[in-house]
Order: structure tokens, then C-alpha cells, then sequence
């Protein structure tokens, strides 16, 4: 059911046509719809795929189907003839002799070469690694844009904690400058407010920009233009523990590239056998009907008609050819040793990304339970200090002090957030399963 679903979704081409401008609200299952649709790089994987499967079909051809020709041929001739024979003195003039001739050919060519089974089998696992990119490519697509997509969440809490430190230095500055008016503070805790007020205001205007680029990046990824605006749902949501032996047991499974190595491997293994193969003699049969017609006005032959069929056959054996073909048993060895050792790499290489991705992961869970105590405690204490501040209670210096760490704390955890999802998205990439986990659920 999934693989259908993924050469659906692969072929696809102008079924799902959505402009995010038109969309009042783009959830991520949304986004990935789009990016499978407009993405110029699934575009080209697709392209890709059938380009390995017309090589498949050529190849077949070439190996096992007969060439046939056709060839049909018409000349004429108007010329002056002079001949001079034996039996007479006299030499024989043909002004303006006329002679054509027609000639239909259809000839039949079948060579049957050892190595073409095993030329064969290798164009069908490059149409297999062909496919497999394509699918790497869906992945990679699906892990950027949700990835894209998060970090567009990301900014949009972030413009909402700096709007309520924003809010807060507004209040701050209303009370200062109360103060001021009526006598009960100095000019100075005024000016200190409006300069923390423009600083924050500053940072509000900033993050509008951050938004932007973090919309633009969004887009590109979706094959839509930058002008184009849409609302996403600013709330990131934790899927359940991902567990280390699972991830890993399906990136053995799963994890396309790794299987693209695999297909490597095999085949250099069979290009080396294909090569080793072109030792054995080949087979050669050939088979052609032939009519032809002459018609001339000069000469012993005035028409000579032809018409049947030519058969024949040979075998034909390579005894010696300057080493080239030993040398090219050993250069497809060496391919092959390469392929396996390239391989082997990989497989280190995966095992340890996913160790990486989830010691990250880990941590980042870690840190979460950390920054959620740390945040409410934040919070308490900003209140607190706001109350303080508008009793008279506290300077301005202890209010400033909580809010900043309020926004500290806050700005902390939902990026503590964000970077448990971004390593989710990397484990699910690594392993295999995000294609599936992130857009297959939808149909099943």
C-alpha cells in the first residue's frame, strides 16, 4: 500500500495544484503536499527515473532484438555510349542510352552476446538506484520543508514573547513617566525606560525580518514565489519517544541511501562479471531478401532481375587484443573493491548520524523538562516584579533584570522545542521513515 502510494505521489503531475496566497491557514501535512507537487528537485528525481527506465528498455533492445533495415534505391542515367566489341570492326554509338536500376534490400541482424544477460541485470539495478534517488530526494524535500516549516514557528513564538516584553516595558515606561509627572521619580528612571522600550521595540521590528526570510526560505523549498503569504499553526508539537534500537533496525531497512549503496556494490559486481564475459565467443546470425532490377539500353545486358534470400551465421572469438580486456577485468575489480568499502563507509557513517541525531535528541528532551520549571519560575517572578515596581516597591533596575530573564527563559524553552523537533526530523530521515510517517498516515 505504501509503495503505491509513493509512485503515486512520485508520477503525480498537476493532480494537486495549490496556491498557499489562496490558503487561509498551511499546516505542515499541507506543505508537504505542495513540495511534493512543485519541487523543482522531485521534479528532476521523476525526470531521472524515466530517463534509467528508457536506458532499461534500450538496453534490452540492443541485446536481445534483431536490427532490421530496410533500404529501397532508384538510380537512372541518360548517358552516350561508344562501345566497341571483338566480332565487329565497327564501333557501336547509343546517344542519350537510358539505364536504371532498383534495388530493395531488408536485411535481418541477430547477435547474441554472453555478457548481455549480465548487461541486463545491471541496467535493472541502476533503474532500481534511479528510483531509490528519486525517493532520497522526496525525503530530503519532506525533512527540509518540515524542518522550514518549523522554524517558521519557531520565529512567529519568538515575535510573541517579544511582543509581551514588549507589553511589559510598555507598562514599565507608562509608570516611570506617571512617576515623573507627578513628582515621585526623576527623569532619569524615565529615560531608562524609554530606552528599554526602544531597545525592545527594536527587537520586534527585527524579528518581523527574521519572520520574512524564515517565510521566503519556506516558499522556495515549496516551488512557490516569495511574495506569496499564507498563516501556519505557531505551535510545535512532540511526537512520542523515538527509541534508538528501532531507529537503527529501520535504517538498515529503510534508509534509501544506504540501500543505494547496496545497489552500488552489486553492481559493480556485475560489471565486473559482464566484462569477464567477454571472453566467450559471440553469436552472429544474418538473414536478408534482396530484389534487385537492371534495365539498360547499352551493352550484352539489357535486364538482369534478382530476386531471393541470403542466409548466413558466424562465431566469432577474441584470441588477442593488446591486454585491453585483462586490463579491464582488473580496473572492474578495483571498482568493485571501491564499491564495497564505499559501502562499509556508509554504513558507519549511518549508524553514526543516527547516534548523533539522538543524543541530541536525548539532550534536548533533557533540557526541555529543564526550561519548562525554569520558565513558569520566570514567570512568577516577572509578575511579581511588575507588581513590585508599580507599588514603588522595587526599582527599576530589579523589574528590568526579571523581565529580561523572562525572556530569556521563555525564548529558551521554545527553542528547546524546536530542536527536539529538528533532530526528530533528522532520526525519521536517517531511518527511513519520515516519507511515510509524515504524509503516508494521511491515506491509510
Amino acid at each position: 500500500m505504501k509503495k503505491n502510494i509513493l509512485i503515486l505521489l512520485l508520477l503525480i503531475q498537476g493532480a494537486f495544484i495549490a496556491n498557499a496566497q489562496e490558503e487561509e491557514q498551511l499546516n505542515l501535512e499541507k506543505a508537504i503536499m505542495i513540495g511534493l507537487e512543485k519541487n523543482f528537485d522531485v521534479k528532476i528525481a521523476i525526470n531521472n527515473v524515466l530517463l534509467a527506465n528508457y536506458d532499461k528498455k534500450i538496453g534490452f533492445g540492443t541485446a536481445f532484438m534483431p536490427q532490421v533495415d530496410a533500404v529501397y534505391a532508384l538510380n537512372y542515367s541518360v548517358e552516350d555510349v561508344e562501345q566497341q566489341f571483338v566480332n565487329s570492326p565497327e564501333p557501336n554509338e547509343i546517344r542519350g542510352a537510358e539505364s536504371d536500376t532498383e534495388n530493395f534490400t531488408v536485411t535481418a541482424i541477430y547477435g547474441f552476446n554472453p555478457e548481455a544477460v549480465v548487461t541486463m541485470r545491471r541496467l535493472g539495478k541502476l533503474a532500481e538506484i534511479s528510483e531509490l534517488d528519486s525517493k532520497v530526494a522526496v525525503e530530503n524535500t519532506v525533512a527540509a520543508i518540515s524542518t522550514a516549516y518549523y522554524r517558521l514557528v519557531l520565529e512567529l513564538q519568538r515575535q510573541k514573547v517579544l511582543e509581551k516584553t514588549l507589553e511589559f516595558s510598555k507598562n514599565r515606561l507608562d509608570i516611570a513617566e506617571a512617576r515623573y509627572e507627578l513628582g515621585g521619580a526623576g527623569r532619569r528612571d524615565f529615560l531608562t525606560a524609554q530606552v528599554d522600550y526602544n531597545s525592545d521595540l527594536s527587537l520586534r521590528v527585527n524579528q518581523d525580518q527574521v519572520i520574512k526570510a524564515a517565510r521566503i526560505n519556506l516558499n522556495e523549498l515549496l516551488g512557490i514565489g516569495p511574495e506569496q503569504d499564507f498563516f501556519v499553526k505557531d505551535t510545535i508539537v512532540i511526537s512520542e519517544d523515538l527509541r534508538l534500537e528501532d531507529l537503527v533496525e529501520n535504517a538498515y531497512m529503510h534508509n534509501k541511501q544506504f540501500l543505494v549503496a547496496q545497489r552500488q556494490e552489486n553492481v559493480a559486481f556485475l560489471q565486473l562479471r559482464e566484462t569477464q564475459l567477454q571472453r566467450l565467443p559471440s553469436i552472429n546470425l544474418s538473414g536478408a531478401y534482396v530484389n534487385n532490377t537492371l534495365n539498360s539500353e547499352a551493352g550484352f545486358l539489357l535486364k538482369n532481375q534478382r530476386e531471393g534470400f541470403n542466409l548466413g551465421g558466424n562465431v566469432s572469438l577474441n584470441i588477442f587484443n593488446g591486454f585491453v580486456l585483462n586490463r579491464r577485468i582488473q580496473s572492474a575489480k578495483v571498482q568493485r573493491n571501491n564499491a564495497e568499502l564505499a559501502m562499509q563507509q556508509f554504513e558507519i557513517q549511518m549508524t553514526s548520524d543516527i547516534y548523533r541525531a539522538y543524543n541530541a535528541y536525548q539532550i534536548s528532551n533533557q533540557l526541555l523538562d529543564i526550561e519548562e520549571k525554569n520558565y513558569e519560575v520566570a514567570v512568577e517572578n516577572a509578575e511579581i516584579a511588575l507588581e513590585r515596581f508599580r507599588l514603588g516597591i522595587a526599582n527599576y533596575l530589579e523589574f528590568r533584570d526579571a523581565q529580561v530573564n523572562l525572556l530569556t527563559a521563555e525564548d529558551r524553552l521554545i527553542s528547546s522545542l524546536y530542536n527536539i523537533k529538528e533532530s526528530e526530523i533528522e532520526l525519521l530521515r536517517l531511518s527511513g521513515k519520515i516519507y511515510f510517517r509524515n504524509v503516508d498516515e494521511r491515506f491509510e
